[in-house]
């Protein structure tokens, strides 16, 4: 969780807020192929009315304040479809979500995250899966120790129209128009 009583740290091209229990690392200059690599596995979650679930993170840059789906990484023993499909029930609650495991999008991007008990910058490959949620704008069972500790500040359920029209950043990019082909 990102909170703004703690010193910042400065991180050649950003600033970025200490953690509390994770410490901040600072992994030099480096190119992509010289980051740590984190595996995750997600589920674009979406209602029968076609509304997808999506979580606010405020995060320090390169990808800041954004909106994505439930997921992250990849424990011991796991496949990606099984990360997501844990994520998914440790991030709302629910177990009866049918998750396919068919992936449906594989998309890295660089990002601030736990990395072997530290918090840094990492390239991550998230592996995503489609799950249909039995009804409409379904409510999150009692999580919120979870998302406290996840850095989840928020969620909402968005129309396809919302995500076209939005500014905000939203991951995967492309989000509406995915979820369009499996609709």
């Amino acid at each position: 969780m990102i909170t703004k009583d703690l010193p910042l740290i400065s991180c050649k091209s950003f600033v970025i807020k200490r953690i509390r229990g994770c410490r901040a690392r600072d992994n030099g200059r480096v190119d992509n192929s010289e980051l740590p690599v984190r595996l995750a596995g997600r589920v674009i979650a979406v209602d029968p009315a076609g509304r997808v679930l999506l979580f606010f993170y405020d995060d320090p840059p390169p990808k800041g304040k954004h909106w994505s789906t439930p997921g992250g990484g990849i424990e011991d023993g796991e496949d990606f479809h099984t990360a997501a499909r844990r994520e998914l029930f440790e991030e709302t609650g629910w177990d009866d979500v049918p998750v396919p495991p068919d992936e449906v999008l594989v998309d890295s991007n660089e990002q601030f995250s736990n990395v072997n008990g530290t918090f840094a910058l990492c390239l991550q490959h998230d592996h995503y899966f489609f799950g249909r949620v039995p009804e409409e704008q379904r409510p999150l069972e009692d999580v919120a120790a979870m998302h406290t500790s996840d850095g989840i500040v928020n969620h909402r359920w968005w129309t396809l129209a919302e995500l076209d029209a939005t500014g905000e950043d939203i991951y995967p990019p492309g989000l509406a128009d995915l979820v369009r082909r499996f609709l």
